[in-house]
């Protein structure tokens, strides 16, 4: 069957109000095809009652907070919530805000109410209560904590008077000029570290070639340290032991007269010869020293020399 453009245009205009309605109601949080319930009920303190809290029905969760606002202008509240399983209680039944934990937060629970006919429908407001104590319990839970906190506070307020003791107006002036002197220190060392910035970027070149030479030098010893390692240490030790023994041989001989040294130091003959051509040499020496004359003769011009005079001081 073939459609007329007018019939298509009301197609399309009837689809385009549903459209609009279901995303109205999907802004407002709610859903047009939800048949769960709502309900309302009034209390004068929610006790931190939040929104999206779970609503439950002896501990089974079958809805949730929906809204909480004033009922009017003396402060009381009405918290909209919905329940979503299909289960019948009366009006009579009391909704319950309980704490779940200290860390959970708060729920809001109906006890069911069975005495009556009467059921309750969507829309209706029922009676609210708050479990017995709990606000109490709460503050309870924060009670020692004050207690500790008031105790904490007092031992503070003594430190404190102590240190007002202890900072008379002579450690307050000690200590500001202690926290001066700090500070000129931190200054004099900061001006040392930037002359130190300052040298080594000065002698960066200088101190990067002692590097390079540190490691040729560190390179040089290790190739001699391999160079030790690679000598025959015991051969080495076997022909220092011979040298040695060749050494005492030597020593023995000479002390037992052997050999020209050893007879040197024995003969005492060829000592005293020795002694006596010394003391002659000597005396030879200085009579040269003193009459140059009697061995040396020297002339100009070739004339003969002199009969030689033996002075007064020579040595015969």
């Amino acid at each position: 069957m073939k459609l007329s453009r007018e019939v298509k245009t009301a197609i399309l205009v009837l689809s385009g109000i549903l459209l609009f309605i279901f995303g109205y109601s999907f802004l407002k949080n709610s859903d047009l095809l939800n048949t769960s319930k709502v309900f309302y009920v009034k209390y004068d303190n929610v006790a931190g009652l939040a929104t999206s809290a779970p609503v439950t029905i002896n501990g089974l969760a079958v809805g949730k907070v929906m809204e909480i606002d004033f009922a009017d202008r003396s402060g009381k509240l009405v918290v909209k919530f919905s329940v979503e399983k299909d289960f019948q209680f009366s009006k009579k039944s009391m909704v319950q805000i309980y704490s779940s934990g200290f860390i959970g937060g708060n729920n809001l629970g109906i006890i069911p109410d069975m005495s009556t006919n009467v059921m309750a429908v969507s829309g209706d407001t029922l009676k609210g209560e708050i479990q017995s104590g709990m606000i109490d319990g709460i503050i309870e839970k924060f009670d020692p904590l004050e207690k500790s906190l008031m105790q904490t506070l007092g031992r503070l307020d003594t430190v404190l008077n102590g240190v007002n003791e202890v900072l008379d107006e002579d450690t307050k002036a000690n200590l500001r000029s202690s926290i001066a002197n700090l500070n000129q220190t931190m200054a004099s060392f900061k001006g040392a570290s930037q002359n130190f910035n300052s040298l080594l970027n000065t002698n960066k070149e200088k101190m990067t070639n002692t590097l390079s030479n540190l490691d040729t030098t560190a390179a040089n010893f290790a190739k001699l340290s391999d160079s030790l390692a690679q000598i025959n240490v015991s051969s080495l030790a076997s022909n220092l032991e011979n040298t040695i023994g060749q050494l005492n041989e030597l020593s023995e001989g000479i002390k037992n007269g052997e050999g020209s040294l050893g007879k040197l130091l024995k003969d005492e003959e060829l000592y005293n010869n020795l002694t006596g051509a010394s003391l002659q040499l000597e005396q030879l020496l200085e009579d040269m020293k003193l009459n140059p004359k009697r061995y040396v003769h020297f002339s100009l011009f070739g004339k003969r020399p002199k009969a030689y005079e033996t002075p007064k001081d020579s040595v015969n």
